[in-house]
């Protein structure tokens, strides 16, 4: 028995940016109707939404916070539109609009960068208020992105001195010995989201001013033994490939007035087999400290193309029932 359609209407004013909400080529609409399951028509000063019952009122839930964003000023975009059904499907389609007053930082062209999904805004209240996060979960959920983001306010606040970015040099099935260069240059292209988070906010050429006069440093996590890092914001990218050892040794760098974000996805382990991560190790053994947050992300949390979340859910069952490890 197939469920009976229904057919919703949304009235459009003057306060609506018509081709913004529609998209160029109606391709918000079409994400919606797709995400949605309906069938969607834009009919001079009408959007009529054809689906059944629950389908239709979603996507007129989601248009309907697409205009409030709109007429507050907010400037959308395809990934916003995702963000939307993303928290509709999991019934925190309020939340989102809420969500999106707060402005972290504007990047190099004034364009507002906001959290995109309730994972990010716990994550960034994180790191807000602790000293020491974790950001554990799949890649394109925005963890990298975010933490240099916040250090690149925390440092235009004077908040601290310097942004340390670093990863370990385990490659991803690839050989960094046969790469020219010395052990840094062999691993920045594995830091290319890094350099990419920067570019965005500062600008190639004052992100490579600011690098020159060591105010952000960017070096594999061999080079942070031996220090203490006080004053400075410290992101390490790519945890999941960190022996017990080595989070031991980053973990205790931890100065004054300093931050530390240790990011990593547990179901992209590089590191030989029968090696223990230290991302896993330290989120069995660092629970109880109060002082530490450990945020999970999940596939859901994922803000590239929608279709990038269902590809993590099936590789994630296909692991469950066939763990190589």
């Amino acid at each position: 028995m197939t469920e009976e359609t229904t057919s919703l209407e949304i009235k459009l004013t003057e306060a609506d940016d018509i081709s913004m909400l529609l998209g160029s080529h109606d391709n918000h609409i079409n994400l919606i109707e797709d995400a949605t399951q309906t069938t969607i028509r834009a009919r001079g000063e009408i959007i009529q939404v054809q689906g059944t019952a629950k389908n239709a009122e979603q996507a007129q839930a989601v248009i309907q916070t697409l205009q409030t964003l709109i007429r507050r000023g907010i400037h959308i975009s395809m990934p916003d539109v995702a963000a939307a059904l993303n928290m509709a499907q999991r019934g925190k389609l309020d939340f989102f609009a809420d969500m999106y007053n707060e402005e972290i930082l504007k990047d190099r062209t004034g364009k507002p960068i906001r959290v995109k999904n309730a994972g990010q805004k716990t994550y960034v209240d994180a790191i807000r208020t602790h000293d020491v996060v974790f950001g554990v979960g799949p890649a394109g959920t925005g963890k990298t992105f975010l933490a240099v983001v916040l250090a690149i306010a925390a440092l235009k606040k004077g908040e601290v001195q310097k942004i340390i970015l670093t990863r370990p040099a385990v490659e991803a099935g690839e050989n960094l010995g046969f790469l020219p260069g010395d052990l840094k240059e062999k691993v920045d292209p594995y830091l290319r989201p890094v350099y990419d988070a920067l570019y965005q906010v500062f600008g190639m050429e004052h992100t490579n001013r600011l690098m020159e006069r060591g105010i952000i440093e960017i070096a594999p996590l061999a080079y942070m033994r031996g220090r203490t890092l006080e004053d400075a914001f410290v992101i390490l990218d790519e945890a999941q490939n960190t022996t017990i050892a080595q989070m031991k040794m980053f973990l205790t760098r931890l100065g004054y007035q300093s931050k530390m974000i240790v990011n990593g996805d547990t179901s992209q382990i590089d590191l030989p087999r029968g090696v223990t991560s230290g991302l896993v190790h330290a989120e069995r053994t660092l629970q109880s400290i109060q002082k530490i947050a450990f945020v999970n992300f999940e596939a859901g949390d994922v803000v590239r193309h929608p279709v990038v979340a269902e590809i993590i859910e099936a590789y994630d069952k296909a692991s469950l029932k066939n763990d190589p490890r």
